[in-house]
């Protein structure tokens, strides 16, 4: 059982802000993209999945989606740093655009890690990453996204993909719990 509950979150990014900035994003990528280059999203699950269909939504070029799946949170409210790969399984990238789509970046471990190995065994043309929130103060190692819809201080957010202990995903805005 949960230890919080969703009435003890407070609203951090409303369901309308969300879809601003969704749409903000993806005019980014349009634009330095184009309608001709075709993308690939490469999707982390499992917290990226709606905002990765969302932005999906509003870019206008052609669009493939691949899902991969790592963690390095398990239960815990905050990163260990240690990235487990569970499933990495891509196509061939080679010569094709390519974007990860994350829910956060804190520490950077993960993003690290992923660009690394897909730049090292996929050989895309190019490879950007876009993640919703941005926690730059906790950062780790010297990743920036080329993307990023909000950027966050020291908090514990959940909804809109973004979860605790599993819980929370669903909702359509982003919240938090005091300390």
């Amino acid at each position: 059982m949960l230890d919080r509950k969703v009435e003890d979150l407070k609203i951090l990014f409303t369901k309308e802000q969300i879809e601003q900035k969704v749409q903000e994003l993806a005019e980014m990528i349009n634009k330095d993209f184009g309608s001709n280059e075709e993308i690939v999203l490469i999707c982390v699950l499992k917290g990226s999945s709606i905002f990765c269909c969302d932005l999906a939504k509003h870019l206008k070029m052609p669009v493939e989606m691949e899902f991969i799946r790592v963690s390095s949170y398990g239960n815990a409210k905050t990163s260990s740093g240690n990235v487990q790969a569970l499933d990495l399984t891509l196509p061939n990238l080679e010569n094709k655009n390519a974007i990860i789509v994350e829910d956060i970046i804190d520490t950077g471990c993960t993003m690290k890690f992923l660009t690394d190995i897909i730049c090292r065994t996929h050989q895309p043309k190019t490879l950007k990453v876009i993640t919703f929130l941005n926690k730059k103060m906790a950062r780790k190692t010297d990743i920036e996204p080329d993307y990023y819809g909000f950027e966050i201080d020291d908090k514990f957010v959940v909804g809109y993909g973004l979860d605790y202990e599993g819980y929370m995903r669903n909702l359509p805005y982003i919240g938090y719990f005091e300390k």
